[in-house]
């Protein structure tokens, strides 16, 4: 009989989370430390990743560097210095975003480049520079973060979206060049979650509850519930698993528009 428990166990497993000072990427990273991984956290924020690593260590194991996810050079010696230290690489997770709100007429060049070059050129350089060992040892589980702007828009985030679809496009095309060599190649698609990225949405009230409204539940959602769904993927529970966007959006995508209208009556006992 299979040991359901087991397969979520992620005892004496290497995971590298980037992006692992705040946020989705910090949350991700507390989900494989308590699975029983030992994370090696990065961040480009020093002092924000040294504070994930150390908690993380409280209870589990844990280290921490600095590294910027919009750097080639960067994201290569993080590799590199993980493979030196530890042999292997189980997990990787890639979380950093940047997202400048403006119609795509009042993009300038220099932001339309800020934004590719860290959201979908550093997913290019993450799946590179960790899909490479993993094949090589046979075996590993990739994490990307998309976003729910990959299939649904709205005006100020198209070249966002863009980025976001990229990766959803990208994951695919890895998972079919590495599935042969069983390495799984996945995303998660987070809807409207309480993170740095967002934190001035929340502050406009009126925003915040119009979003808010865009989901089944009326709320807003947390960055463990997408760690959560982030640590299933790298897991062997998610070992059939390949190249596929997981939603993680309170039902945003599922329907159109807010759900006004009919009230379901709950069924009787």
């Amino acid at each position: 009989m299979q040991n359901y428990r087991q397969l979520f166990d992620l005892t004496g497993k290497i995971a590298v989370v980037l992006g692992a000072g705040s946020g989705i990427g910090q949350a991700s990273a507390h989900a494989l430390g308590a699975l029983g991984a030992h994370v090696v956290c990065a961040d480009r924020d020093a002092q924000a990743v040294q504070a994930t690593a150390e908690q993380i260590a409280l209870s589990g194991s844990a280290e921490w560097h600095t590294t910027d996810g919009a750097s080639g050079a960067d994201i290569a010696e993080l590799a590199s210095r993980t493979l030196s230290a530890h042999g292997r690489v189980d997990i990787a997770v890639t979380t950093p975003a940047l997202n400048i709100r403006k119609l795509i007429v009042d993009y300038t060049e220099d932001e339309f480049d800020q934004v590719m070059n860290l959201n979908l050129k550093g997913a290019f350089r993450f799946l590179r520079a960790f899909g490479a060992p993993m094949m090589k040892q046979g075996s590993g589980s990739l994490v990307l973060c998309s976003s729910m702007r990959a299939v649904t828009i709205e005006p100020g985030l198209g070249i966002y979206a863009a980025s976001k679809a990229g990766i959803a496009q990208m994951i695919k095309g890895f998972a079919a060049e590495a599935g042969a060599y069983g390495v799984r190649v996945n995303a998660v698609m987070p809807g409207v979650i309480e993170t740095r990225l967002t934190a001035p949405l929340k502050e406009r009230r009126d925003i915040y509850d119009t979003y808010a409204s865009h989901t089944v539940f009326n709320r807003w959602g947390q960055a463990s519930e997408v760690g959560s769904a982030v640590a299933f993927l790298a897991s062997d529970a998610a070992s059939y698993i390949t190249g596929t966007s997981l939603a993680v959006d309170g039902g945003w995508t599922a329907i159109d528009g807010a759900p006004t209208g009919l009230t379901a009556t709950r069924p009787s006992e």
